[in-house]
C-alpha cells in the first residue's frame, strides 16, 4: 500500500463515507501533498495532517426569533473554528437551509490554506446557520442576525474570529449583525467583515471574489504562455454576487461573457450578456433568469430539466476560458468533456470546489489551465484582511487602492502556486500548487508553535 493510500485509508475509516465534501476535499490535499510529506518526515513526526483535519472546535447553538406573525421560529446557528496558526480565525457566515456541519467543516478546511495562500495573518474558519433569508421580510431577517449574534458575539472578537459573509449574508445582514454586537459589548471595532462602506466597511468587498478570479485567470494564462482573455468568448456559471462581477471584470479586460445561470436554467446570449438588466433581476429583483429574455429575446434560455442528466447547458457553449461561480460539485466529468470538444483553454473556480475530481483530472489531463477555488477565488478574503488592516488603523483606502493591493495579490498568488507546482515536480498543476503551498505554511507554523 502507497503511503497516500494509507492515509487516505486511515482518514476514511475515522471520518465515514468519501461522498461527502469533507472527505472529497480532504482526499484531494492528502494526494497533492504527498510529495511534499515524503520529502520531509518532520511533518509525518509532528501528526500535521492529522492535527490540521479536525477542527480547533465546532460552536452548535440555537437561534430563536419572532417572525412577521408573531410567531416564535428557530432554527440552528453553527461556527466552526478550524485553525488559527496564522492569525485570527477568518470564513464566511452562510445563511441557506443547507447548512450544517458537513458542508461547514468542509469550507472551513478550505479556508485554512486559501487563507494561507493569501500571505496575510488569517486563519481558517466558516459559519453560518440553516436559516433561509429568502421569502423572509427585511424586518425578519433583522430579528433573526440579532438573535443569531446574541449567541456568537461569545466566540468573536477582531484578534479571535472574524466572520464575513457568504451566500445568503451580505452588507445588509452584516449590517444588522454589527449592529447588534455593538448593542452587546459596547464596542466599535472590526470583528465582522463586508460592513456597509458607512460604517468601516472597505470599497470593492462585494466585487472582490469575482475580481480576483479574472485577475488569477489573466496571470495563469501568461505563465502558461496562452493567448489573454482580450476578445475572448467566455462562459460564467451562477448569477450571485461572484459570478455577476466576474462577467463585470471579463468585460473591463475586453472579453465577452456570454452565459450565466441559476438554479432554474442557463442564459446564453451570443453578444454578451447584458450585465445591468443581470443585476436588476438577480439582485435588486431576485427574480428568474427566464425574464431575461422579455427584453433580449435573440437570447437563448436554457431550463435545467432540458439538459441531459449529469451535465449542464452552460458548459456546452463554446468558449476559450470557463469561469465556474455557482456552487460545489457543479461542472461534472461530461461537462468537462463538452468544455473540451468545444476548445476551451482554461476553467477557473469562481465558487468553493465547484468541479468534481473526475472532472478535475481530465481537464488536466487535457492539459486545459485549471485555476483551483482556493487560490483563485481567495480575492474576497484578501480584501476582507484589507477592511481588517484598515478598521485597525481607523483609516479608509480608495477603491483604486484596493483593487490595486487586489490585483498584486491575486497575481502572487498565482505566482507562488506555478513555483510551488514546480517545485515539487508537477509543473502546471495549480491544484497540487496550491495545496502544497498552502498546507506547507500552516504547517510550519504550527511546527513552530509546538503543540
Amino acid at each position: 500500500m502507497s503511503f497516500v493510500e494509507a492515509e487516505i485509508k486511515k482518514f476514511e475509516s475515522s471520518n465515514g463515507s468519501g461522498t461527502n465534501l469533507f472527505y472529497q476535499a480532504l482526499e484531494e490535499v492528502i494526494y497533492s501533498i504527498a510529495p511534499l510529506l515524503e520529502s520531509d518526515p518532520k511533518y509525518t513526526e509532528h501528526a500535521i495532517l492529522e492535527r490540521l483535519v479536525v477542527p480547533d472546535r465546532m460552536i452548535e447553538f440555537k437561534v430563536t426569533w419572532l417572525d412577521d406573525n408573531n410567531k416564535i421560529q428557530v432554527n440552528t446557528g453553527y461556527r466552526v473554528q478550524f485553525n488559527n496558526a496564522l492569525g485570527p480565525y477568518k470564513g464566511g457566515l452562510r445563511f441557506h437551509p443547507t447548512v450544517n456541519e458537513g458542508i461547514l467543516k468542509f469550507l472551513g478546511f478550505e479556508q485554512i490554506l486559501k487563507n494561507s495562500l493569501t500571505g496575510l495573518p488569517i486563519g481558517g474558519a466558516k459559519g453560518g446557520s440553516d436559516f433561509d433569508p429568502k421569502g423572509k421580510s427585511d424586518f425578519e431577517i433583522m430579528k433573526f442576525c440579532s438573535a443569531f449574534m446574541t449567541e456568537l458575539h461569545k466566540y468573536i472578537g477582531p484578534r479571535m474570529d472574524v466572520p464575513a459573509g457568504d451566500i445568503g449574508v451580505g452588507s445588509k445582514e452584516i449590517g444588522y449583525l454589527f449592529g447588534e454586537y455593538k448593542k452587546i459589548t459596547s464596542t466599535y471595532e472590526g470583528v465582522l467583515t463586508g460592513k456597509p462602506f458607512i460604517f468601516s466597511g472597505s470599497l470593492m468587498r462585494p466585487e472582490a471574489t469575482g475580481y480576483g478570479v479574472v485577475y488569477f485567470t489573466e496571470t495563469m494564462l501568461d505563465i502558461e504562455n496562452k493567448e489573454p482573455l482580450q476578445g475572448k468568448v467566455c462562459t460564467v456559471s451562477g448569477a450571485g454576487n461572484v459570478a455577476l462581477h466576474a462577467i463585470e471584470k471579463l468585460y473591463q479586460v475586453g472579453a465577452l461573457p456570454v452565459s450565466c445561470s441559476d438554479s432554474q436554467g442557463t442564459i446564453h446570449d451570443p453578444r454578451g450578456v447584458n450585465l445591468d438588466l443581470l443585476k436588476q433581476l438577480k439582485l435588486e429583483k431576485r427574480q428568474s433568469l427566464e425574464l431575461y429574455l422579455e427584453t433580449h429575446p435573440e437570447a437563448k434560455y436554457i431550463p435545467v430539466e432540458e439538459y441531459p442528466e449529469g451535465g449542464h447547458a452552460v458548459w456546452d457553449i463554446p468558449c476559450y476560458a470557463a469561469f465556474p461561480c455557482a456552487t460545489q460539485n457543479e461542472l461534472t466529468e461530461l461537462d468537462a468533456q463538452n468544455l473540451i470538444t468545444n476548445g476551451c483553454v482554461s476553467v477557473t473556480e469562481g465558487a468553493n470546489m465547484p468541479s468534481t475530481p473526475d472532472a478535475i483530472e481530465l481537464l488536466q489531463t487535457h492539459n486545459v489551465c485549471f485555476g483551483p477555488a482556493k487560490a483563485a477565488n481567495a480575492g474576497g478574503v484578501a480584501v476582507s484582511e484589507f477592511e481588517m488592516s484598515q478598521n485597525a488603523s481607523m483609516s479608509t483606502w480608495t477603491f483604486e487602492e484596493v483593487d490595486e493591493k487586489l490585483k498584486l495579490t491575486m497575481q502572487r498568488i498565482c505566482k507562488r502556486v506555478a513555483l510551488t507546482a514546480k517545485d515539487y515536480g508537477v509543473e502546471g498543476n495549480y491544484v497540487d500548487g496550491a495545496n502544497i503551498s498552502g498546507f506547507k505554511k500552516v504547517a510550519d507554523a504550527m511546527i513552530a508553535e509546538g503543540i
